[in-house]
């Protein structure tokens, strides 16, 4: 208790602050902040960036030691080291670790990911909290991805309105490896735009040259910025932050951008808004996947951050159109396949093992999607669940028959399954008869 209460306190100061600089940046858009590495090593900051890097846990960088080592080395021990490291200007990052992990719905396909040791992911993590009120300060409302207070079911609600109100001609806009492709000095300069702390940037500029290793060999790193650095995110949006200001406030196409992944709704014609667009991308020194970007019309349907969007007649007044979302048909592959991963073709372990590894997924998966229409798919879902379970248990007790009459659904809800059906929300329900154009 005592302990938890002395956490409370330290999280409470580095909310203070947050909360100081988030309104000093924003009191002042053209201030810049010239000291604000000394707030790096403070001991609360320190303690509050190990408590976040050690909620996320995460695999071990080249060092090879994971967070569980570090708790065994000593969690005070670690961060007086980082910080005299910090205070006396000693500290330089390791390389970071070049691993590589399956496309959601894409076989045979890779994503690479880049993983720093723990001890850089906690100073990342220390910079972050300093300098991303000042950030955010300047940030746009059309930016949803890894910001305070924003989410992606945000940024869904968004999409709902504005294609229900008639914006229904969607560029469906893809950069080509964004995180990756991200010229150093221009993230460099974005920060610089608001903090120009020589200390602050200096470690930034550390992290971005601090090379890769990959298959045994470290190679330097001349562009992007690891995807999956604790920092990655906040220097993503503040170089992206330019393609925000660029496009600007436009009545006829809205920008809703999630990171590197955004869509632009039009009403009208798009290809005004696409030549826009483009030109804006290639100033910034990006480049457009040319095979995923496309422009589409709302009544085909579109997906975006896992969704699957489609402008249909309303149930309730079929002369009116709304804007219905559902799991996309990867979001639902990916689900299956984590609990045909899940339950296995083994019968070795029990039925409460099974239902004890199933139920974070399904609950986690619930929790995203449940905002949507998706009731079929949920129900779709919670049968392809039952389907595997039963014939799980078939295997290991060696019945015949398909085993619905020995093993019916009230027996797995019984055992503690956790059920998708039943769990959707209404929070962003539009009354019937509203918000709706008239079809055609």
């Amino acid at each position: 208790m005592i302990a938890d209460e002395a956490q409370h306190t330290r999280g409470e100061g580095v909310r203070v602050l947050q909360r100081k600089l988030y309104r000093a940046a924003k009191e002042a858009p053209q201030r810049q902040f010239g000291v604000l590495y000394d707030k790096v090593y403070r001991r609360d900051v320190l303690e509050e960036a190990w408590q976040r890097v050690r909620r996320n846990r995460g695999s071990a960088g080249v060092d090879k030691q994971t967070i569980e080592a570090v708790e065994g080395y000593g969690v005070d021990r670690l961060l007086d080291e980082l910080a005299a490291e910090l205070r006396e200007k000693r500290y330089h990052p390791q390389p970071v670790r070049r691993v590589y992990i399956p496309k959601p719905g894409k076989p045979g396909q890779q994503r690479g990911l880049g993983i720093p040791v723990v001890r850089d992911r906690v100073v990342q993590a220390a910079v972050k909290l300093v300098i991303e009120p000042v950030l955010e300060a300047d940030f746009r409302s059309c930016s949803y991805g890894f910001r305070p207070k924003r989410s992606a079911h945000d940024a869904i609600e968004e999409i709902r309105t504005w294609v229900t109100w008639g914006f229904r001609q969607v560029i469906d806009a893809d950069l080509k490896a964004c995180f990756d492709s991200l010229p150093h000095d221009g993230v460099i300069a974005a920060v610089r735009r608001r903090v120009t702390d020589p200390g602050i940037l200096r470690l930034i500029q550390r992290w971005l040259k601090a090379g890769i290793l990959e298959e045994g060999a470290i190679r330097s790193a001349v562009a992007g910025t690891p995807q999956g650095g604790v920092i990655s995110p906040l220097l993503a949006n503040a170089y992206l932050h330019a393609l925000d200001v660029a496009w600007g406030e436009r009545a006829g196409a809205k920008l809703i951008r999630y990171c590197d992944d955004y869509v632009i709704l039009c009403r009208g014609n798009p290809q005004p808004w696409f030549q826009r667009m483009e030109k804006i991308v290639h100033d910034l020194g990006l480049s457009l996947n040319e095979e995923k970007t496309r422009v589409v019309d709302a009544k085909d349907g579109f997906d975006f951050l896992g969704m699957h969007f489609r402008l249909r007649p309303m149930r309730s007044n079929p002369r009116r159109l709304f804007c219905y979302r559902w799991p996309a048909t990867k979001a639902m592959q990916s689900v299956r396949q984590k609990v045909r991963d899940a339950v296995g073709y083994d019968d070795r372990y029990s039925l409460d093992d099974k239902i004890r590894v199933l139920n974070p997924i399904l609950r986690g998966w619930g929790q995203y999607f449940r905002i949507g229409n998706a009731h079929r798919h949920f129900k779709k879902v919670d049968s392809y669940v039952y389907t595997k379970l039963t014939n799980f248990l078939r295997r290991k007790h060696k019945r015949r028959g398909k085993g619905h009459r020995e093993f019916p659904p009230s027996f797995f809800k019984k055992a503690g399954l956790y059920r998708l059906h039943g769990t959707i929300v209404r929070v962003f329900r539009t009354p019937p008869g509203e918000r709706g154009r008239k079809a055609g």
